[in-house]
């Protein structure tokens, strides 16, 4: 529903977005799909990473053709983790390239039908994406027969010189890529660069520096935990799965302020999950705390006013497309 609601608005925005010569991302509706090779790399040389929201398989598959040559097929498909908005296009991508899929066990049971995750939280406030939440899917999906564990070494399979870090909190088997020679870093959703809550900040795209997604975050000390442990790293450039890149010293200065006062500008002050996590093993999610208020209030409203945010969205959109037009057209663009 959310894909095939934004897909027609979000096809103007078909700018890949060229981070370093061998990483780029495009954004599709409320969330980035990342490619990672150089242009023109060919069948087989090149590695996707995430698969983005239900119905755009073909824009994903598009940008790969544009990116790296027509009919060129990733030698893999690498998950920071398993929300609907990022293996929404999962499953038809795996089958059309036949492609390995690539996540830390700890996710395997959301993406092997086992498991669920624990829900989406609307009480947590802050905008209209997060009141809505309760209409998001939370899986499982079952891609069991490209489904691979990553490397336990840590490192990334056909993507030489990063390694993996797990970076749960957001999801329990969460992870981030990070290449030590450049410092850069692919965070997922451990923090993100927009505020995810607001339909508004979603389709403004201001860059600036938050947690990971409130309504989606049931474990709120890891989720701190690794975010200090990526701000230890000083990264210079960075892509997240929200949001546009960032880079440099304005980067690692909102992302200590980040880690530092995780409290209180990340933790929302009242939810499902503050205070009270969800718990997981290895066969998925194992408890989830009670509903601070009946679901069922939540989803009536939701169903109420989705049809008027998805709407609010494309019509801003819509009118910061229209006005950038005016000043470049669609193709390759360096920077962030």
């Amino acid at each position: 529903m959310i894909g095939s609601a934004y897909n027609d608005a979000y096809r103007q925005d078909s700018t890949i977005h060229e981070v370093t010569a061998d990483l780029a991302y495009r954004r599709l509706a409320i969330v980035n799909v990342m490619f990672y090779g150089p242009s023109g790399a060919g069948d087989r040389s090149w590695v996707l990473i995430d698969a983005g929201l239900p119905k755009t398989a073909e824009l994903i598959a598009g940008a790969a053709a544009e990116r790296f040559g027509e009919g060129a097929r990733p030698a893999a498909i690498i998950l920071t983790h398993g929300h609907f908005d990022h293996v929404g296009a999962l499953r038809e991508l795996a089958t059309r390239w036949d492609a390995p899929v690539y996540a830390h066990p700890l996710e395997h049971p959301y993406l092997n039908g086992q498991s669920p995750y624990p829900p989406p939280d609307p009480s947590v406030g802050g905008g209209l994406m997060a009141r809505f939440s309760g209409l998001y899917p939370r899986g499982p999906v079952d891609v069991s027969r490209w489904l691979r564990a990553l490397p336990s070494d840590g490192s990334v399979p056909e993507m030489p010189g990063w390694r993996w870090l797990h970076t749960p909190g957001h999801t329990p088997g969460h992870v981030s890529l990070w290449r030590d020679d450049d410092r850069l870093l692919v965070a997922g959703d451990a923090f993100v660069t927009t505020k995810q809550e607001s339909v508004y900040a979603v389709a403004v795209q201001k860059p600036e520096l938050h947690g990971p997604p409130r309504y989606f975050t049931p474990d709120w000390q890891a989720a701190k935990t690794s975010v200090e442990r990526l701000a230890a790293l000083e990264p210079e450039r960075a892509v997240t799965g929200h949001g546009r890149a960032m880079q440099s010293a304005a980067l690692r200065a909102a992302l200590h302020s980040l880690a530092r006062d995780f409290e209180t500008q990340a933790v929302p002050r009242r939810g499902r999950y503050v205070g009270d996590p969800a718990r997981a093993d290895a066969g998925g999610t194992t408890y989830v705390p009670r509903a601070p208020r009946p679901e069922g209030r939540v989803l009536n409203a939701t169903f109420a006013g989705a049809a008027l945010t998805l709407l609010g969205g494309w019509l801003i959109y819509r009118g910061l497309e229209k006005r950038k037009a005016r000043s470049s057209g669609p193709g390759h663009r360096r920077g962030y």
